[in-house]
């Protein structure tokens, strides 16, 4: 495979591999008083969880190859 594609499947992959963990964090840890804003609701745990994956697997600075 090309290295673009393969690239593309890995940031795939690590978004929802966070989205599958913002899913555990509602499930097994939650929020029992419905008080908590983000594990109240498992789409919002997703999607937040979702997002921390963008945030880890986009680079913040570019290497200078040497």
């Amino acid at each position: 495979m090309n290295k673009k594609v393969l690239k593309i499947l890995l940031r795939i992959l690590v978004v929802l591999s966070g989205g599958l963990f913002g899913f555990g964090y509602y499930y097994f840890i939650g929020c029992n008083t419905g008080s908590c804003p983000i594990t109240r609701n498992p789409y919002l745990s997703i999607f937040v969880g979702m997002i921390l994956g963008i945030i880890l697997i986009f680079p913040t600075k570019k290497v200078k190859n040497e």
